[in-house]
């Protein structure tokens, strides 16, 4: 990325993923509701019961509408308890630092559909996850709920997403890190990019932190006059060295480079806690991490040694479709036929980026022919038109 601050200003946005279920409003509350029992939560809590190593929910399903989900601590680690979406990415609602022995509510404004459940023992990681279906009620989901609302749940639901995406970006450095200063190379690129997407899919956030943006993530082409390289891109040279003219890195000098890598992106966890968000970064947010599509990864110009920039470009449309789909649902009330071309062109673009599926990534980037990257730019443009329209018509 160049080290010129290209999206908001500090605190930013940006956002993540497939999916185009309508949003959904997530809170807490400490009201008391009666505990349901069975497979269906059909009045009543949801109860969740964390443990180290198991996350139990009293029912696998409950009707649309308010769904309370009462989580109790039963382990030796602080947990948290996420809802997310059926792409198992986007928030939805979330309860966290729930110490042992302690208790917590999570309300959400469901309407009907799959999502997942997750509990994180220890607040990192993955979590333990499970399947869980909201059938339909019959009665409306958002009935009083107003534009305010609407947006106030998006922004919520989007601060939740990037602190949930900053602690795997954390875990997965920490993976990535240990193997760069073991010398285990080949491990260490089988971590780069799937950690990566990570900062991708928060990227405007992530670049809104001047200081840091340069250190984490610079390009050797974006390097000014005395700068020291350091970051993904300086081991993604060590890691993918050219075949001749590059001295490869010292094991002192991998590990000071790791180790500050390391320790910027534990900085960028701390700081991106008191991130506050509006519906403005959010649209805005959405069609910059398109402009960084069509700007850079469809050019190769990120990853010039891994050629990974597949991986990239799928992170950053995830960041843009999260962004909208938290939107969605003031934007339907007030344009749904925009609402419906957004999602569409989405739907679009990602069948074209599917077709260099590769196991659970993609192909060299250096395999795809002009013609096959003119595609996916037609498919960029097209979705940019329409997604350019999304802050006007949620904050007008």
């Amino acid at each position: 990325m160049p080290l010129v601050l290209r999206r908001f200003g500090l605190p930013a946005v940006a956002a993540l993923v497939a999916s185009a279920a309508l949003a959904l409003t997530g809170c807490t509350s400490n009201t008391p509701q009666a505990a349901s029992s069975g497979g269906s939560a059909e009045a009543g809590a949801v109860t969740v019961t964390s443990t180290d190593d198991a996350c139990t929910l009293s029912a696998t399903q409950a009707p649309s509408g308010n769904v309370t989900f009462r989580v109790s601590n039963q382990g030796n680690q602080v947990t948290e308890f996420y809802v997310f979406a059926q792409d198992g990415v986007r928030i939805v609602g979330e309860v966290e630092n729930i110490g042992p022995g302690l208790s917590r509510d999570l309300i959400v404004q469901a309407p009907a559909g799959s999502y997942r459940t997750a509990c994180k023992p220890g607040m990192s990681g993955e979590g333990i996850r499970a399947g869980f279906t909201v059938t339909d009620s019959g009665k409306p989901v958002y009935a009083d709920a107003s534009s305010q609302q609407l947006l106030t749940s998006a922004t919520t639901q989007y601060q939740a997403y990037v602190k949930e995406q900053t602690e795997q970006l954390v875990t997965g450095t920490t993976a990535f890190v240990t193997a760069v200063k073991a010398g285990d190379t080949a491990a260490a690129r089988n971590l780069y990019a799937s950690t990566r997407s990570h900062w991708e899919r928060i990227e405007p956030v992530a670049e809104s932190f001047g200081d840091l943006d340069p250190r984490m993530d610079a390009r050797e082409a974006d390097l000014e006059k005395g700068q020291t390289w350091t970051g993904w891109h300086r081991l993604e040279k060590d890691l993918w060295a050219p075949a001749s003219g590059y001295t490869p890195l010292t094991a002192a000098q991998r590990t000071k480079v790791a180790d500050q890598l390391m320790a910027d992106t534990k900085e960028l966890a701390t700081r991106t806690k008191s991130v506050k968000l509006t519906p403005a970064q959010l649209g805005n947010g959405a069609k910059e991490l398109l402009d960084e599509v069509a700007t850079g990864k469809i050019t190769g110009e990120e990853e010039t040694f891994s050629h990974t920039d597949l991986w990239d470009f799928q992170a950053n449309v995830d960041g843009a479709r999260i962004a909208f789909t938290n939107l969605r649902p003031a934007l339907e009330a007030k344009d749904k036929a925009l609402a419906t071309t957004i999602s569409a062109r989405f739907d679009a673009l990602q069948k074209e980026l599917d077709r260099y599926r590769k196991g659970d990534g993609f192909v060299s980037y250096t395999a795809l022919t002009p013609a096959q990257v003119k595609a996916l730019s037609t498919r960029v443009d097209a979705l940019s038109e329409p997604l350019a329209k999304l802050t006007g018509a949620v904050v007008a």
